[in-house]
């Protein structure tokens, strides 16, 4: 099977499931590996190098001017003949839209099958898992790696199970603050935490930083969308500053935490070892780091 993938986290499942190989188009914004196998055919439309402010304002921009966030290379795609087509309409900040790709397809007269993988909390995305090992012929893989991953779990309630709550404030982003959606309070939730400011299920929203002063938090989780640990945690030192009486954590919200495929089961661990280090055992480095106090 020739597998299209235009979503980085299906990118992943598809990898996970042991079909890589059957990756034939990949974005951008997918790992390494998955870019030097296949041929890359979604860029971003955005310039590059841009500070978040920045990167904010020129969003807000193309999208009052209804213009696209991502290149898609359509000759590149229908050169490729791809059998399964994987996208999504979940968040058109965060990839291309099903839609665009439906047009792209009667446009270049492309016959593929397409999946919009669009969940919103953990068990959808488990349930995506599964979808797509359907289509691309590993339907018991995706059975057994659920099934590990709801262990995983399950696990993880019952460390985190009666002892107290920690509530947490999420930021998706930092420059201006966002407060994070969809499935990100359920990891909070999940990892033995009370999220505050968040909207299940919901979209990601912007905030002023007198409103997050006032809201009551223990601990705040810094997980700006797109971006790895070394970022966070730079982007993190600003909100130290605003909240100098509770631990703030960074975490690669690009892996653990905005991405929806298995290794959101990693990101709830590390958040609950953020949570309840005495009881959860610490990651492998380079998932989730405290910052430190003003001023160090």
């Amino acid at each position: 099977m020739r597998i299209a993938s235009l979503l980085p986290a299906a990118t992943e499942i598809v990898t996970v499931l042991g079909r890589a190989d059957d990756l034939v188009a990949v974005t951008y914004e997918c790992d390494a590996d998955a870019r030097r196998r296949a041929a890359v055919v979604v860029d971003t439309a955005l310039p590059a190098g841009l500070e978040p402010a920045a990167i904010d304002a020129a969003v807000r921009e193309r999208v009052a001017r209804g213009l696209p966030l991502y290149e898609l290379d359509r000759a590149a795609l229908a050169g490729l003949a791809p059998d399964l087509i994987l996208t999504q309409d979940l968040c058109r900040v965060c990839a291309l839209p099903a839609g665009t790709v439906s047009e792209a397809l009667a446009a270049i007269g492309c016959a593929a099958d397409v999946l919009s993988v669009d969940p919103h909390t953990v068990d959808e995305v488990l349930a995506a898992v599964v979808a797509i090992g359907e289509r691309a012929d590993a339907a018991a893989e995706a059975e057994a790696l659920v099934a590990r991953l709801r262990a995983r779990l399950a696990a993880v309630a019952g460390v985190v199970a009666g002892r107290p709550r920690p509530r947490v404030l999420v930021l998706e982003w930092v420059d201006p603050p966002f407060l994070a959606g969809h499935w990100v309070p359920e990891l909070v939730r999940r990892a033995g935490g009370e999220p505050v400011g968040g909207a299940d299920g919901g979209r990601s929203t912007s905030a002023e930083w007198a409103q997050l002063a006032a809201l009551p938090v223990d601990a705040v989780l810094v997980a700006p969308c797109g971006y790895g640990l070394d970022d966070a945690l730079a982007q993190a030192a600003t909100v130290r500053e605003r909240f100098p009486d509770a631990p703030v954590f960074a975490i690669d919200a690009d892996s653990y935490v905005v991405r929806a495929g298995p290794r959101l089961v990693d990101g709830i661990e590390a958040i609950a070892w953020a949570l309840h280090a005495d009881a959860v055992p610490e990651p492998p480095p380079g998932r989730i780091a405290r910052v430190g106090p003003p001023g160090r």
